[in-house]
């Protein structure tokens, strides 16, 4: 297939790109290689993918038209729209950019997709765990109420969706939403707890834990996150809109991360008990039967053996 890549040369799209690329496909990967991290790693991603053939990059920003008219010349069989400002934390501070780049750069990538000639590409959208909020009912279903997103980033995510399903309504589109839960692994973002945590710990300095170590995220391995994106990619029947969790569906304290992360590296760890940061929530747990039994997810890394594949390739940074 021919597959439209946003957000190409980031942590998850790098990842998926290849996988795509490896099972033969030809990618467009569309990025604006911004200043959220170091454009560099970015860098060492783009290199990464344009060693493949079958990959041609397009730089610029997807609330350029042109950009867009770019990265669609020849027709797609797909758009993965993975570009977006990330993190629940930064997006607190400025949410009139959050709102800018993930709602109106949603907008945007939609209607590019709109003005294509029919039959339209199917489309895949990353929102997020966060839109589940704070709710107590565990493990989180596709079908839970998502109406109290406490945070901008969230609630972007959220409109993202919504969005997304009166387009499936309105033009045809046949549309898959993808809630990530908590992505870790190679290439991870530097500013990523698990990526942050890896380098104070490896210079000695204590980890900042915020509250008592009892709240709980549900830890994805990249590849598994990967898998279900690729077969979102290759989903053709079904509801012509459809949300499905991507996540380990299993959780994992704090504190308890904190200590099989220092083990991974060999390091002793360091812990600095901070308060509970405005925007967390104390859990994330996936409910991922729908994903299993519709697209054939099966999440295969425990989140022990992936902190271990993990510390290997940081330490292999490092060096």
């Amino acid at each position: 297939m021919h597959v439209v890549v946003t957000g190409a040369c980031g942590f998850i799209g790098s990842h998926v790109c290849e996988a795509l690329l490896r099972r033969g496909d030809t990618v467009v990967g569309v990025d604006n290689f911004n200043a959220f991290y170091d454009p560099a790693i970015k860098e060492q991603h783009r290199a990464l993918l344009e060693a493949h053939a079958g990959f041609t990059l397009v730089r610029g920003t997807i609330l350029d038209p042109a950009t867009l008219t770019a990265a669609l010349s020849k027709r797609a069989d797909v758009v993965v729209h993975l570009a977006a400002w990330a993190g629940v934390r930064p997006s607190i501070d400025q949410p009139a950019l959050y709102q800018r780049e993930n709602i109106e750069g949603t907008v945007a990538v939609m209607d590019a997709i709109r003005a294509q000639p029919a039959p339209l590409p199917r489309f895949v959208f990353a929102s997020s765990s966060s839109v589940y909020g704070g709710q107590e009912k565990v493990p989180f279903h596709e079908d839970d109420p998502v109406m109290e997103p406490v945070s901008p980033y969230a609630a972007t995510k959220r409109c993202g969706e919504l969005l997304l399903y009166s387009y499936t309504h309105l033009y045809g589109m046949f549309a898959t939403s993808l809630r990530f839960f908590t992505v870790f692994g190679p290439r991870q973002r530097p500013e990523m707890a698990i990526h942050k945590f890896a380098q104070l710990l490896v210079d000695g300095q204590p980890v900042p834990q915020y509250g008592d170590g009892s709240t709980e995220r549900d830890y994805t391995f990249i590849d598994d996150i990967v898998s279900g994106v690729v077969a979102s990619v290759d989903r053709t029947s079904g509801p012509a809109f459809r949300i499905y969790n991507l996540g380990n569906s299993a959780t994992t304290r704090l504190d308890d991360l904190i200590k099989s992360l220092a083990a991974a590296l060999g390091v002793e760890a360091k812990i600095k008990v901070l308060p509970e940061q405005p925007g967390d929530v104390p859990r994330t747990y996936a409910d991922v039967s729908r994903a299993r039994t519709e697209l054939g997810y099966d999440p295969q890394t425990p989140v022990s053996e992936g902190l271990k594949k993990f510390a290997a390739w940081f330490l292999a940074q490092r060096r």
